[in-house]
């Protein structure tokens, strides 16, 4: 049976990799998985529930309630949670927080792999969070781990947001991030940092389209059939 052909974009929060990896789906006609949505659905399921984002024995407790599924609609992922198709409510600042700290623990990380790695095993997919190549797909056919400045990436994120009609301020983005940023490094379980054999990217200044040359560039050179 052929193996699917799996990439895998790592990086931190505003770093461009949803917007990368949907790109290179769109160019290689791969299916785009955003696995951060997941953890931003729990967080919502979470937060919904008036249960803290540091109450771990809480948090656990609401994963009897959650039934998440995944599924794909043109050409890319949209998620359920309960029966409900999530929308941009978990795009939000606070959102960010509760997806950060329900991510570092065990159990939450443990419900979600399955759903991430059975979608892999079935498409040719690109990948996008910050454990990717190191936990979710270790065998992946490409890793890149994406990353910017501290200000290109709070801008970016503050350009998208207000895009959406959100009102938020650029210096409240950007201490969220590097909250953010800390909890998904130092946390003691599949910390955001690169893989060993992932190549680093520094988007740093970078336009959208120069990211999405300089990675299927990348790809290309790794990857002799796409």
């Amino acid at each position: 049976m052929k193996r699917h052909i799996n990439i895998a974009i790592d990086g931190p929060s505003g770093s461009g990799k949803s917007t990368l990896a949907k790109n290179l789906a769109k160019r290689f006609g791969l299916v785009y998985i955003d696995t951060g949505a997941l953890y931003r659905t729990v967080g919502l399921y979470v937060r919904k529930q008036g249960v803290s984002s540091d109450d771990r024995e809480g948090i656990i407790r609401c994963l009897e309630k959650i039934d998440i599924k995944m599924t794909l609609e043109n050409g890319g992922n949209a998620v359920y949670l309960n029966g409900t198709k999530i929308g941009d409510e978990i795009r939000t600042p606070v959102a960010s927080v509760y997806a950060s700290d329900v991510s570092k623990i065990p159990e939450v990380r443990a419900f979600l792999l399955d759903i991430q790695r059975e979608t892999a095993r079935n498409n040719d997919c690109v990948m996008d969070g910050r454990d990717i190549g190191t936990v979710i797909l270790p065998d992946a056919d490409v890793k890149i781990f994406l990353h910017a400045s501290d200000d290109d990436r709070a801008e970016r994120r503050y350009g998208e947001l207000t895009q959406k009609g959100q009102d938020v301020k650029l210096e409240d983005i950007k201490n969220d991030m590097t909250k953010r940023d800390a909890n998904d490094r130092n946390r003691d379980i599949a910390p955001a940092v690169p893989a060993s054999d992932a190549i680093v990217f520094d988007n740093s200044g970078f336009a959208e389209e120069q990211t999405l040359e300089k990675a299927a560039e990348i790809i290309r050179k790794t990857i002799q059939t796409v």
